[in-house]
């Protein structure tokens, strides 16, 4: 039986890499070895940075909610914690977007927390 040399699914996986390296600087993007290994470092750096990117809008809407509660003489744990008695469950990216776009409805969010907290 005649010997498999596999040339073209090694060719195959080796323009694959390739095609992921375009656009990278130098031989990261002409030779297949350097190529792979830009190739795997920047794929680590996508996937990490898949979960920084939530962390960072989580961080960006506790900021914004922050100063809205400031603006309403409130503190951000205060107002949250007021919202969860009052039994308003609103998640932060909403919040955020009411304390910029409609900052009366956010002050009456915050009237309710403060009712709710002393009480």
């Amino acid at each position: 039986m005649a010997r498999v040399k596999g040339a073209l699914s090694t060719r195959k996986r080796r323009s694959k890499v390739l095609k992921l390296a375009k656009g990278y600087w130098g031989s990261k993007s002409k030779h297949y070895k350097m190529a792979n290994q830009a190739m795997m470092k920047s794929l680590t750096y996508a996937y990490i940075g898949r979960k920084q990117k939530k962390r960072d809008f989580r961080q960006l809407w506790i900021t914004r909610i922050s100063a809205g509660c400031k603006a309403n003489g409130m503190n951000y744990s205060r107002f949250m914690h007021g919202l969860k008695l009052a039994g308003i469950e609103m998640n932060r990216k909403v919040l955020s977007e009411t304390a910029i776009h409609n900052p009366e409805a956010f002050s009456a969010l915050c009237e309710t927390a403060k009712k709710a907290v002393n009480a």
